[in-house]
């Protein structure tokens, strides 16, 4: 037993020191997802309890657009769903690797799932080290609440700092700006490339359809076309 929590301890401290350089780009998004949120009409409080309930940066700056153009809940929701996707098959693939865990912390992991713990996790998990479930606990959970509290933190500092910003100083340029700053960091292969291609022309031609629908078909073009690209590269 002292040799397990021996380990889940050296678990905490590598998730804290492969985490931590992600941090740095949290803080900006967080500042610029808080002050969208202030742009498109909420209260610093309603910002916030929308950060806490979604934790989920492109999807909160998706909800924020679209309720700022006034698109119905319902497109809203359905639109929040479909920037979410990734989240199944993140979930799909770390399956095997977290069969043993307890259902409380499978119920906690899946509300505080990140892309970069999904990324760090799939990596150290298939080492000799990780091989029990309290060290994958530890390293996993550690490093997700780290990123959950610099994200809120970072949140609320943006929206506070929204709210004294005069509606003169329109902050409607965040949203792009952060969603293209998302996209490039995250192309790192052919499949990835070609989704953000088709997801980028199909939303520029479907631009006029009406409650702001372009953005969940160019959603769905965009994973279509790189799930095809992926399978087709395995096969």
């Amino acid at each position: 037993m002292a040799l397990l929590k021996e380990h889940a301890q050296s678990a905490a401290s590598q998730s804290i020191s492969d985490v931590w350089p992600s941090l740095l780009g949290v803080v900006p998004f967080g500042l610029i997802t808080g002050a969208a949120g202030v742009s498109a009409g909420l209260s610093v409080l309603q910002t916030m309890a929308s950060s806490v309930v979604l934790f989920a940066g492109a999807a909160q700056l998706a909800a924020y657009q679209l309720m700022d153009s006034g698109s119905p809940m319902l497109v809203v929701v359905l639109t929040v769903a479909v920037v979410n996707l990734r989240y199944l098959m993140y979930s799909a693939s770390l399956a095997p690797l977290l069969a043993d865990w307890k259902r409380t912390w499978k119920v906690v992991g899946a509300y505080i799932m990140v892309d970069q713990l999904y990324a760090l996790s799939l990596h150290r998990f298939r080492e000799e080290r990780f091989s029990s479930p309290l060290p994958r606990w530890a390293y996993y959970i550690t490093g997700s609440a780290l990123t959950w509290v610099v994200w809120q933190g970072a949140v609320w500092v943006g929206a506070w700092l929204g709210a004294k910003v005069p509606p003169s100083w329109s902050l409607d340029f965040a949203i792009p700006l952060s969603f293209m700053a998302m996209v490039f960091a995250s192309i790192r292969d052919r499949p990835t490339a070609a989704a953000a291609l088709v997801g980028g022309l199909a939303a520029m031609f479907a631009a006029t359809l009406p409650y702001n629908l372009g953005l969940i078909v160019a959603s769905l073009a965009g994973i279509v076309a790189g799930m095809w690209l992926e399978r087709s590269r395995s096969a």
